[in-house]
């Protein structure tokens, strides 16, 4: 567990199946005066695809927790899904997508940054190749750039962003 600025950084255990459909909610962008989905959307099949069962083969991500209160306040994950059963972000079978979120109280605070810089690096020796879709009008888009995610598709209204390690190297 490496200390962050107020945080700190772990793996997700099964246990954590509750804050990751939290976190999953908390992805769900929402542009400036629209009012949030209602909280049913996490039961529609597409969406909760992405946390359910938290644990399965290849599941992989962590989790920032507060220092001082030991909440957690954010989290990536990646989960492989296959032709079949797409996710939003979906290249190919052999290609995980991201999922990330930071608590709304907690965003702008270099906590986004810090997981998806622990993700990468965690995973250089097995992954070339993680991929996330996003709305195009989401801040989050400007991160995902300045780690090296390159827009290679659409999907609905979401891009789908590609991150290739072997044209990524500063991490």
């Amino acid at each position: 567990m490496k200390e962050e600025q107020g945080f700190f950084i772990r793996e997700i255990n099964e246990r954590d199946q509750d804050f990751l459909f939290e976190m999953l909610y908390q992805s769900i962008f929402m542009k400036p005066g629209s009012s949030p989905p209602d909280r049913d959307i996490l039961s529609l099949p597409e969406i909760r695809k992405y946390v359910e069962k938290w644990g399965r083969e290849n599941d992989f991500g962590f989790i920032a927790i507060d220092n001082e209160s030991e909440l957690k306040i954010g989290a990536i994950w990646l989960r492989y899904f296959d032709f079949k059963n797409k996710g939003y972000g979906y290249i190919s079978d052999n290609i995980p997508e991201i999922g990330i979120a930071v608590d709304y109280k907690r965003r702008g605070q270099g906590i986004g940054s810090a997981l998806l810089k622990k993700l990468l690096n965690t995973t250089t020796d097995s992954l070339e190749t993680i991929a996330l879709s996003v709305d195009p009008s989401n801040p989050a888009v400007k991160l995902y750039q300045k780690f090296g995610f390159k827009e290679c598709g659409q999907s609905g209204t979401s891009i789908i962003m590609r991150y290739d390690r072997s044209e990524n190297y500063f991490l």
